[in-house]
């Protein structure tokens, strides 16, 4: 990286957002003919917008879509991007940033990015390019050219659902590695041995299978049984995973999944194959979500405090916006193992 990039590559803990004037000192050219290059690229030549496409290509710069007068006041509108709508595991977090943004006269923009063939990137740009005051994702894992493009912006970002010792700027979450860990704990404690797991194929639940495996030979174990699903998972898919870990692997007796929504699945699919539990088979879910209290038997379950999240996430984007120093830019929320009839 040369000079020029190092000056330009800034973001809302050094000197501010790259401007189009920063780009068009990158290209050679004057900021008029570099915005003209961006909005009506016909009007200069072929050389000309070359230059300016390398420029902000190597600055992650997004054009502002405000109009100019607008640009410099504050938006009052947070967007948010989650994985998925349809997955109810998100919404208790979404349900509080709403709630504590509206205390604090600001409105939320909510987009989906999806698990497979991610729209992240363009869904980024699109919102970027609103100029929000502040953006809120799920998880860690970005694209390089995401990640370039959200510290070029110089908007609040606040990432969630997740840990890392390098957040791109400010972090609210738990270790899933923490997690799979804990739960082999939890079932080593009592008395089973022959673990499985039924895993949506998102990357926080594979990295919590993952350290669920790891932990499980670190104890000595036998093997732990896997079957993957695609994610969003669904009770379809937990059904069909248990009826193929019975097929494969008949001697297990306990099930981690990567949602609560499998567990009903595998709980359902037990009952119908007249599989007891727990006396056979332990079940174990991750999330806490409404039901799982009320299932019979009730759902063992990963509790995360989804609204302590989100009311942490708008704390963080008001401090920022209101130009209030954030002090602590990273706090782990942890979580509860809650244990029920199922284990």
């Amino acid at each position: 990286m040369n000079h020029e990039d190092t000056q330009t590559r800034r973001t809302r803990r050094g000197s501010g957002a790259v401007t189009l004037h920063d780009v068009a000192k990158l290209a050679g050219v004057a900021p008029i003919t570099a915005s003209r290059a961006l909005n009506t690229p016909t009007q200069v030549s072929a050389e000309v917008l070359k230059k300016v496409t390398e420029a902000v290509e190597r600055t992650g710069y997004v054009p502002n879509r405000l109009a100019g007068g607008l640009a410099s006041s504050r938006s009052r509108l947070v967007a948010a991007v989650v994985p998925t709508l349809n997955g109810p595991v998100f919404l208790e977090t979404v349900r509080a940033l709403t709630d504590a943004l509206a205390e604090h006269g600001y409105q939320l923009m909510l987009g989906q990015s999806g698990y497979v063939d991610s729209r992240e990137d363009a869904l980024l740009e699109a919102i970027i390019g609103r100029r929000p005051d502040g953006i809120v994702l799920t998880g860690i894992m970005h694209s390089p050219e995401g990640r370039k493009r959200l510290l070029a912006a110089g908007i609040p970002v606040v990432e969630t659902w997740d840990l890392t010792p390098t957040p791109l700027d400010m972090l609210v979450g738990f270790s899933h590695v923490d997690v799979g860990r804990a739960v082999v704990d939890f079932l080593y404690a009592k008395g089973r041995r022959r673990l499985a797991i039924v895993a949506g194929d998102d990357e926080r639940s594979t990295r919590r299978h993952q350290a669920f495996q790891a932990a499980a030979r670190a104890a000595g174990l036998t093997e732990v049984r896997m079957v993957t699903v695609p994610a969003p998972t669904t009770v379809k898919s937990g059904r069909s995973a248990l009826i193929e870990l019975m097929r494969d692997a008949g001697g297990i007796d306990a099930v981690f999944c990567s949602s609560d929504l499998l567990a009903l699945g595998v709980l359902t699919q037990a009952q119908a194959s007249g599989i007891a539990v727990p006396g056979q088979l332990a079940v174990v879910g991750f999330g806490d979500l409404e039901f799982a209290a009320d299932l019979n038997p009730a759902l063992t379950t990963v509790r995360i405090d989804g609204t302590a999240i989100g009311r942490q996430a708008a704390r963080f984007i008001v401090e920022r916006a209101e130009g209030r120093p954030v002090e602590q830019r990273v706090v782990d929320i942890g979580f509860t193992i809650v244990e029920r009839g199922s284990t």
